[in-house]
């Protein structure tokens, strides 16, 4: 059974920085794309950041140049860098990573930005 399991939110002051990883486990073959996804109360899950195997990546146009999304496809991990944070980047953030074909998610972390 794949799990990914998301560490790293917390509460930080406006422009603070955090450092979101994600790591699968289990039965795991290959793994595609993987991202993240952020829903803030009250809003739509949106896309924050996405990354092939082959390490392309894109962004929403809200965190470019403030978030970096990396990842070590030999500990089957994705991490997301977020500096300069604001507080409407405050959200619960979901790991989803494509995994034998499957979209898999996490239960989500919480990341809160003061102002």
């Amino acid at each position: 059974q794949v799990q990914l399991v998301e560490s790293g939110g917390g509460l930080v002051q406006a422009g603070g920085s955090l450092r979101l990883s994600c790591a699968a486990s289990g039965r795991i073959f290959s793994i595609n794309t993987m991202a993240w996804y952020r829903q803030a109360p009250g809003n739509q899950r949106e896309l924050v950041a996405r990354i092939t195997n082959g390490g392309s990546t894109n962004y929403a146009d809200s965190v470019k140049g403030r978030f970096t999304i990396s990842r070590d496809n030999a500990k089957n991990t994705v991490s997301l860098q977020m500096n300069s944070l604001k507080p409407e980047d405050t959200a619960v953030y979901y790991c989803d990573a494509v995994i034998d074909y499957v979209s898999h998610w996490g239960k989500g972390t919480l990341v809160t930005v003061s102002a």
